[in-house]
């Protein structure tokens, strides 16, 4: 079983530390959370969003005792200062939203530990992987640090990769209507990067910036320059959806493109992508597993080439999974 250690115990760090309290071929043995062992315990066990944990969490001095398991709580900011090694860490999941290079998130990289997967895009020169899209880029000999790219990109990169290879892409555009996350304010307040952001989340739907369609031509090269975007923030806490319009190589129907979506679902991308036909609303997305998924009933064709595709994802549970998927993935490739 491999060990796994988690730094940053915000809304991404706790959702992973969940999923992985469900695997047996991953433990979780170690988190940080500078704001303390109680504060750690308490926004375990409740979540808003996502519920109860519907599991025993006490504290015995700087440990948790989960469903019986006992996992240590470092208090530090200075990440080169987390012993991961005492407690037999190999892979660090990285999701202070801070460190997001090799060198920064490489300070984990000692002793027992051989492996650091971010939880955001990376910058600089680092490997970025969306499951289903692109791992097989990992090379274990070189690949210790690596990206989980964004949450909108694990949306969208299914979603392209299946149109590529079914249809190609000359260009297109995309749009995600993205739940408010922990960046924005619920009054106004300055905004260190977007003078938009920092308005009332609860009360506005926000236009900003993603970098998630740019980031397409990272995991799919031939698609570079290609896509754009932007994101719109809106006043619900989680699920996302993404509305991509593009221009195909290939003349389309409708019911083509659908076809194409349901074959991937239910063969190579089974377990990414999903496809629905029901009338359904974001809440109805809350919790589940899958990267994204296709409502086929807003697809759109105009001109035999130009298609519009609707697909929903949580961002938070969804995203979380493919954090863990992406750890057993390099953990199965030998530390």
């Amino acid at each position: 079983m491999i060990k796994v250690g988690i730094n940053g115990f915000g809304r991404i760090g706790r959702l992973v530390f969940r999923g992985l309290l469900e695997r047996d071929d991953l433990e979780i043995v170690a988190i940080n959370n500078p704001s303390g062992v109680e504060t750690a315990a308490y926004l375990l066990k409740y979540d808003t969003v996502h519920g109860r944990l519907g599991k025993s969490v006490e504290i015995d001095g700087e440990d948790l005792i989960v469903d019986g398991k006992r996992i240590h709580v470092f208090m530090d900011r200075d990440p080169s200062k987390l012993d991961w090694s005492k407690y037999g860490t190999q892979i660090v999941v990285e999701s202070t939203g801070k460190l997001k290079d090799k060198e920064s998130a490489g300070q984990h990289i000692k002793g027992t530990v051989k492996k650091v997967v971010i939880t955001a895009p990376g910058k600089g020169s680092i490997t970025t992987i969306v499951m289903g899209v692109n791992e097989n880029v990992y090379n274990p000999e070189k690949d210790h640090v690596v990206s989980n790219a964004s949450c909108t990109t694990n949306c969208l990169g299914p979603v392209v990769k299946v149109l590529q290879e079914n249809f190609g892409i000359n260009y297109g555009l995309m749009t995600t209507i993205h739940s408010y996350t922990n960046d924005q304010a619920i009054l106004e307040k300055a905004h260190k990067k977007d003078i938009r952001r920092g308005r009332a989340a609860a009360e506005n739907m926000i236009p900003t910036s993603t970098g998630a369609a740019k980031a397409i031509g990272i995991v799919i090269p031939e698609l570079k320059g290609k896509l754009n975007g932007l994101s719109v923030r809106v006043p619900t806490s989680d699920v996302s959806m993404v509305d991509l319009t593009c221009e195909l190589k290939s003349k389309v129907t409708v019911e083509e493109v659908n076809a194409a979506f349901k074959k991937a679902s239910e063969s190579q991308m089974k377990g990414i992508l999903a496809y629905t036909d029901e009338p359904l609303v974001s809440s109805d997305f809350k919790t589940t597993y899958v990267s994204t998924t296709i409502d086929s009933l807003l697809t759109m064709v105009m001109e035999d080439k130009m298609v519009k595709v609707i697909a929903w994802y949580d961002n938070e549970w969804g995203y979380s999974m493919r954090i863990i998927d992406l750890v057993a993935f390099i953990a199965s490739k030998g530390l």
